[in-house]
């Protein structure tokens, strides 16, 4: 906490040049054009706010982006959020995080209603089928990706193996293993520290790109600096709108409805999305299709698909997974299952991001300071190791599924078996781009389910 006292008074006359309408305009632009997954959102802005626009300096944009690495939830609308709060206040920080959000919420209602709608015409059904092989590739991707950089020595091999083991053989809740991962990595920071220690985060800022508007040196403008009653006001602010909505929702439906389950349930998830959404899909999983029965499995990787292929965060499956659970429970009666859907994916992104918000205007100024203990990042490495496990056994589970559509008492898919490991081959050896892969992969899709439907032709 000294570095948060030791800030120089100076500061609160430090407020960055940048028109509010300026930002608000490249915010939205962001909202639509943020494709790629969370490196390539961060590389957007990386490349817009730091190279062309000057906005903000090399080392201020990743000392923001290592701290959002440090929170649950989806880290580039947090970086966006943080950005826009360091700017332009707390309004500045909502309009931010606010538009890297709500296109995506849009376009995926739509999709998911052409989806659900439509889904079983052969050309919108050869397309998904295409996708899902590509989808487990993406998956398998991911785990080999966070474990490269995460797993650094046996002791986090192990807790990996572990973790695995735990969900898929004893189908743990993730947020156990999330909290005993978590209390491994405390532990060992006392006993083997060395084991726990964090890795390179995102690299060092050794670039420079010109003066910035806020520059390496710029003040932390006033409203950056640590408050204890700002906290508490916020803290008080973001709880009251959590406790109203969910109290609208229980009082004018009741607790045991599915809008009041999906609030809980992914105020649930927004907590415990250390890692990413691809750490996050095993818990959604759980509850979406096992527990509350929103959706099924195959559903699910369909979600996944629409979710890789429109902009915004990831974790923005969640609103795939209210739309279909609003459309499958028929919340307003069969003749509004399109209402139901939307009313249902607005709740579930709601609940989601609202956590986000508040790690940023809450915790911005304390964690920015601990960044880097060993005491702080054990923990985190040691749930960070966990992911991978868990991530391995989501793509061992998509893999099943679209592998043995029928169960392993039924035929065993090929033509999707030779898609998913061509996708692995451009991911691993060509590292091909998830929007092109998911491309090419829907066109070899529409193109069997075309040949396929040819009278004469015997194709499985």
């Amino acid at each position: 906490m000294s570095d948060i006292q030791n800030i120089p008074d100076t500061a609160a006359a430090a407020q960055p040049d940048i028109p509010f309408a300026e930002a608000f305009w490249f915010w939205l632009k962001l909202g639509f054009i943020s494709f790629g997954g969370p490196a390539g959102q961060i590389a957007i802005m990386h490349q817009e706010l730091v190279e062309r626009r000057r906005w903000i300096s090399e080392k201020r944009f990743l000392h923001a982006l290592n701290y959002c690495m440090v929170l649950p939830g989806p880290e580039a609308q947090q970086l966006a959020t943080y950005v826009g709060w360091l700017m332009h206040r707390t309004w500045g920080g909502l309009v931010a995080g606010g538009l890297f959000v709500l296109p995506s919420l849009f376009i995926l209602i739509g999709l998911t209603w052409i989806y659900m709608a439509y889904g079983n015409m052969p050309a919108v059904a050869g397309i998904l089928y295409g996708i899902k092989p590509a989808v487990t590739a993406i998956v398998l991707f991911a785990a080999y990706r966070i474990g490269s950089r995460a797993l650094q020595n046996g002791t986090l091999w192990a807790i990996a193996a572990a973790a695995f083991v735990a969900i898929f053989a004893f189908s743990v809740p993730f947020p156990l293993i999330v909290v005993a991962a978590g209390v491994i990595g405390y532990i060992g920071s006392k006993v083997a520290p060395d084991k726990f220690r964090a890795g390179g985060g995102h690299g060092a800022a050794d670039k420079h790109y010109g003066p910035a508007m806020i520059d390496d040196h710029t003040p932390t403008p006033a409203h950056a600096r640590f408050s204890w009653a700002r906290s508490a006001r916020l803290l008080v602010i973001g709880l009251a709108i959590w406790g109203i909505a969910m109290g609208l929702l229980a009082s004018r439906h009741g607790w045991d409805h599915t809008f009041s389950h999906m609030g809980w349930f992914f105020t649930k998830a927004a907590l415990l999305t250390f890692g990413g959404a691809y750490a996050v899909l095993p818990y959604v999983y759980q509850g979406g299709v096992d527990h509350y029965q929103w959706l099924t499995g195959a559903q699910m990787i369909d979600g996944l698909a629409l979710g890789e292929t429109t902009p915004g965060p990831l974790i923005m499956v969640v609103a795939f997974v209210g739309f279909v659970g609003g459309w499958t429970k028929a919340l307003f009666g069969p003749d509004a299952l399109f209402w139901a859907g939307a009313a249902a994916a607005t709740v579930a992104t709601f609940f989601t991001f609202l956590p986000s918000f508040l790690f940023i205007l809450i915790g911005g100024p304390v964690v920015e300071t601990t960044h880097g203990e060993l005491k702080f990042t054990a923990p985190l490495t040691g749930i960070t190791a966990a992911v991978v496990g868990v991530i391995l056994n989501l793509a061992v589970f998509f893999a099943y599924h679209v592998l043995w559509a029928k169960g392993l008492s039924g035929p065993f898919d090929w033509v999707s078996a030779l898609i998913g490991i061509a996708a692995g081959i451009a991911l691993f050896r060509f590292k091909a781009g998830i929007i092109p892969l998911i491309g090419a992969c829907a066109l070899i899709g529409l193109a069997y389910s075309f040949v396929r439907s040819v009278p004469g032709l015997n194709i499985v």
